[in-house]
């Protein structure tokens, strides 16, 4: 598992999660869900969604990327300063 990723991602309750728990059996990651009456929980994760979108668009079809191309996404978005994290990057938040 990338050591920049938290240990419990935190998901909307959308269908695309129905399967959290093969998710979570295939990667050893648990997965939380945002609570609904907590907005404070949903910024992040909708911001996330939205910086995901920018590279995978909705009805993407995930097969058609190699992982290498996935790890750099994911290495693009976790090197992206962020306004929340007092504009440091993820990666560098959890250093």
């Amino acid at each position: 598992m990338d050591p920049r990723l938290h240990a419990t991602p935190t998901w909307d309750r959308g269908m695309e999660l129905a399967a959290h728990k093969a998710f979570t059996t295939a990667t050893g990651v648990a997965v939380f869900f945002a609570d609904p009456r907590s907005p404070r929980q949903r910024g992040t994760n909708e911001n996330t969604d939205k910086l995901l979108r920018q590279y995978l668009p909705k009805g993407t079809n995930l097969t058609t990327f190699s992982q290498e191309d996935l790890d750099a996404i994911a290495a693009k978005l976790n090197n992206r300063p962020r306004k929340c994290l007092g504009l440091r990057t993820p990666a560098e938040s959890v250093a």
